[in-house]
Formats: structure tokens, sequence, C-alpha cells
């Protein structure tokens, strides 16, 4: 018994360590001068707005039946909860004990896709994932099996991100420019003085400025849930014309601030990855395009050797690139705050930092752990998937998620707290292999809650 604990203690710490590496890869060439923050961040778009909805489109929607449903009702059930739990403990840590407002953001939002994603690609290479196999399926069916789960967590994740994160930072809705936020129309609406209509958006070109001169501020004027404070620079520019581009100048501003608030929010639940989700659900639950689209070609599958496969191509170059992304980011705001120097006010906030990493390396997996063992083993409420379990006890885990940074720089935060942040997340992933001790805990307890 000892003996094999230790070997799963082992091989979590080598899938751990292997993902750290990753991460060390992407700071040695942006040390290197290889990779720059706008390199960065066009890798990062691109990840998102291709390669992500590829990747979700083919594994969910190979994995998804309507024998299977009920299992991906479970994650976006068990996200729900998840996030919605962490909000509370944020809230709490705001309200109740004065730690920062991007707190709540910071505990709300782990690494939900790129991290875990390449960790249970580690951990097949160790082979310990094998004996939450209880069928005669292959290793490498069962862990194409949990991407799909962890990418469904992930979705609902990524649909909270920006719909919800910047309104956790007390500050008004600002937000990035194009580069920053992939979820956002690319442009900024043209006028009359431009050249442009109310109907019609001017595309950006090279000379375009920014923000144009007669740049008008939305009406909407503060977005956030804790409004407590005043902007921190009330002359930067908080936006570009806010309103869905399918919503003409006249119609949005003939609507209440509060109308526009909300349409505003439910507007940035919608982007890339929701989009290739749901279509992979559609593919995956309708049998003529499941099989058109997964089946051999000799079985119907029209589109399986030729687009199927190119989307799977470009999928899988989502699991790595934004981990290196994370240590070319993670090393330019380091380079940042050691080159501006270090006072007193953008010091470590120890208390702060030792509360988030708490709740998302102790306090989440515990809890989750143990919920997802009770409901397995006593319940069956979760199925007979022990893969299931096992990703269950790993989906609110980990480092918070790397787009705290850009939720923190398209809010009116000023530099010492951004600085703050950088700090925060790279102590959280320079520790990240403590996880190897979440990993082990959730296999023994996946183990523990097959029955028979």
């Amino acid at each position: 018994m000892a003996a094999g604990l230790l070997n799963s203690l082992l091989a979590a710490v080598q899938a751990s360590l292997s993902v750290l590496l990753v991460i060390f890869y992407g700071a040695i060439s942006a040390r290197l001068e290889l990779l720059n923050s706008s390199s960065a961040k066009s890798i990062s778009k691109i990840c998102v707005k291709m390669f992500l909805p590829a990747l979700l489109l083919t594994k969910i929607g190979s994995e998804l039946h309507a024998g299977s449903a009920d299992r991906y009702l479970v994650i976006l059930i068990w996200a729900l909860i998840c996030h919605f739990v962490s909000f509370l403990i944020g809230v709490a840590a705001h309200l109740l004990f004065g730690m920062p407002d991007w707190i709540t953001a910071a505990i709300m939002f782990n690494n939900t896709t790129s991290y875990p994603l390449l960790l249970i690609q580690s951990l097949d290479s160790t082979g310990i994932l094998s004996n939450l196999i209880v069928t005669d399926e292959t290793s490498r069916d069962a862990i194409e099996r949990a991407k799909s789960y962890f990418l469904v967590f992930a979705t609902v994740s990524s649909c909270l991100t920006f719909a919800v994160g910047p309104r956790l930072i007390d500050s008004e809705h600002a937000p990035d420019e194009p580069d920053d936020k992939e979820d956002l129309d690319d442009g900024y609406e043209g006028d009359e003085e431009n050249g442009g209509s109310d109907d019609e958006p001017l595309s950006p070109t090279d000379q375009s400025q920014l923000l144009p001169r007669n740049f008008h501020r939305p009406s909407v004027v503060s977005v956030s849930f804790f409004p407590s404070k005043p902007r921190e620079n009330p002359t930067k520019p908080v936006a570009y014309d806010r309103r869905p581009s399918i919503i003409t100048k006249k119609r949005w501003h003939s609507v209440s601030d509060r109308t526009r608030w909300w349409l505003l929010f439910l507007f940035d639940f919608l982007n890339a990855p929701l989009l290739g989700a749901v279509l992979g659900a559609i593919i995956g639950l309708v049998p003529v395009l499941h099989r058109a689209f997964f089946s051999d070609t000799n079985d119907g599958g029209i589109f399986t050797a030729w687009l199927t496969a190119s989307l799977n191509n470009i999928g899988n170059l989502f699991v790595p690139l934004p981990v290196v992304v994370a240590g070319v980011s993670l090393y330019t705001c380091m380079k940042k705050i050691r080159e501006e120097g270090s006072s007193g006010e953008r010091g470590t906030p120890w208390l702060t930092t030792i509360f988030v990493l708490v709740v998302r390396f102790v306090i989440w997996p515990v809890v989750s752990i143990a919920v997802v063992y009770g409901l397995a083993k006593k319940t069956d409420i979760l199925g007979t998937d022990p893969m299931l379990w096992f990703a269950m006890m790993l989906m609110p885990t980990g480092p918070p998620a790397m787009k705290l940074i850009t939720m923190v720089e398209i809010s009116d935060c000023d530099e010492a707290e951004e600085h703050k942040i950088s700090k925060l997340l790279t102590i959280s992933y320079i520790i990240s292999p403590i996880l190897a001790f979440t990993v082990v805990g959730s296999l023994r307890a996946a183990q523990a809650a097959i029955r028979g």
C-alpha cells in the first residue's frame, strides 16, 4: 500500500513538474527575446478564437452522445456550483476581511483549460490513470474523455471570466484594446466626423487612432459589483463604444442605463469557445452529424478524414501554447516590476496571497474530493465512470487563471495592484507542483469509490 502510494505520488510530481517546465520554457523564450508581450498576446488570441473552439468541437462532439449527456449535465452543474461558491468566498474575503477587490476574481477563476489538459496528458504518460479504467477501453480513450470533461468545465469558466470578472474589480468597466480581450469586437464604431455612420462600424487601420478624438464615454458609468470607491484616474479612457454590433447607436442610446448594463452583461457571455462547445454538442447529439464527423470513412464519416482531422490538428495546438504564453506573461510582468523597483506599496500582500493559495491548493482540493467521493460512493448521481469522478475532483483546484492579469489591466487599477497580482500569479505557478498531492488524493478517492 505504501509503495503504491509513493509510486503514485512520484508519478504525480513528475506530471506536475512537466507542466511547470513548459511554463519555464515560455519564460526562457521571453528571456531570449524569441517571444515578447505582443507576440504572446497574438498567440493567446488565436488560441482562444481558433484553437480552443476547434478543440471543444472535436472533443465534446466525439464524446457526447445521448447515452453520455447526463455526465456533461453533471459537469455543467458542478461548474456553476464551484464558481458560485468561489464567488461567495471571494466576496466574504473582500467585504468581511477588507482584502483587495480583485481577490474575488483570483479565487473564482482558476486555470481550467490549458493547465489541467497538459497535466492530464502528462499523467497519462506515467500510467497511473490506468487504475481508473474499469472497462475494456484503451487508456487513450479514457484520457480523451477526461479532456472533454475538463473542456466543458472550462467553457463555463470562459463565459464567466470576462462577463463577471471585470465586474468583480472595483472600477469602471474598461474593456481593453482588441489584442487583449478575445471576446469583444475588434473595432470601434465610426462617427459622422470620421466618415462613419451610426449603423456602420469603421475598421481600424494602421493609421487609425486608438480612440477617436470625439470619443464619448458610455453612459453606463459603472458596472462593478462593488462600487465602493471613485476611479483612480478619472481621465483614463474607459472603453470603446460598448454596444453589441447588432444594435445601432440610435437604438442603443434610446434604452435605459440599467437595460444597457444587462445587455452588455449578457453580450459578454458570447465568445468563440462557447460557439465551439455548442457546435460540438449539436454534432454529438445528432446521430447523423456524429457519424459524418467522427465515424470511419467506410461507415459514413464523410468529414472525418479531412475536416475533423484538420480541426483536431489545430485543436491539439491549444494544449501547450497557452502554458508557454503563461511563462512569457509571468516573465514580462516580473521583469517590469524589477525595472520599476519595488516599494512598500508594491510589495507582495502576503496575507491575501496566502489566503488565495490556501483556498486554491488546500480548501478546494479537500472539499471537491470529499464531495465527489461521497456522491460517487453513496449515490448514483455521478454515474459509473471513475474518470469523471477524478476529473471533477481536480476541476476547481489549481493556480488562478492568467486572465487575471488582463482583467486588472482593463480595469481602473493602479500599477501597484497590477504588480501585486503578478507576484501572486508567479508564486502560485511556482508552487503548482504541490497539486501532486491533490492528484494522488483524487486518484485514491476515485479508486475507493469504485463499487464491486
